[in-house]
């Protein structure tokens, strides 16, 4: 989606601060329970919480928004010239090193809906507003880690699977997950 959507004229967003962080964490908890859960077995589910989750990084960065239907605080997500691609504060592929827009690609991260509000258009309004940001710092692609309950909103925005991989927890249960890339 190149331009504004019409069905986002009723959210709003904003800017995460550090003092969201239980709100939002509490919205992460109950995606991925009731999102992404149905789709994985009870071990994929509980290696899900590895490898997702927050990464205050992000809001630090001021790179994190919360998107609201009136009061309502219905979705996240943001987006980071970071390296580090995926995960929370306690996932162990961190690298906080800043990336190079001419030869890196942006990173989508950490998105989570609130189960009430899929299929809205909230998930699509916080991959433009990232994209929309990463261009502003000339970034020419982003990419993102996909969960099962992502892929399709990820399609739906040009983002075309590269990479399946197994991500392994340090029990050894795993979750499957699928890096996905889009030029901007």
């Amino acid at each position: 989606m190149n331009k504004k959507s019409n069905t986002w004229k009723d959210f709003k967003h904003r800017i995460a601060c550090i003092n969201d962080i239980p709100k939002i964490q509490g919205l992460m908890e109950l995606s991925i329970r009731q999102l992404l859960g149905p789709l994985l077995s009870p071990s994929q589910l509980e290696a899900s919480f590895d490898s997702m989750g927050l990464d205050d990084q992000l809001i630090k960065d001021g790179t994190y928004f919360m998107v609201f239907k009136g009061e309502i605080f219905v979705g996240c997500g943001g987006w980071s010239n970071r390296k580090t691609l995926f995960g929370g504060n306690h996932t162990p592929n961190r690298d906080n090193e800043f990336l190079n827009p001419d030869k890196d690609s942006a990173r989508i991260r950490a998105m989570y809906t609130h189960p009430d509000w899929v299929r809205m258009g909230v998930g699509s309004l916080v991959v433009y507003l990232g994209e929309t940001e990463a261009k502003k710092l000339g970034f020419k692609k982003c990419e993102l880690m996909a969960t099962q309950s992502g892929i399709l909103l990820y399609e739906t925005q040009g983002y075309i699977p590269v990479e399946e991989i197994l991500y392994k927890t340090e029990t050894n249960q795993t979750v499957p997950l699928i890096r996905m890339e889009k030029n901007i």
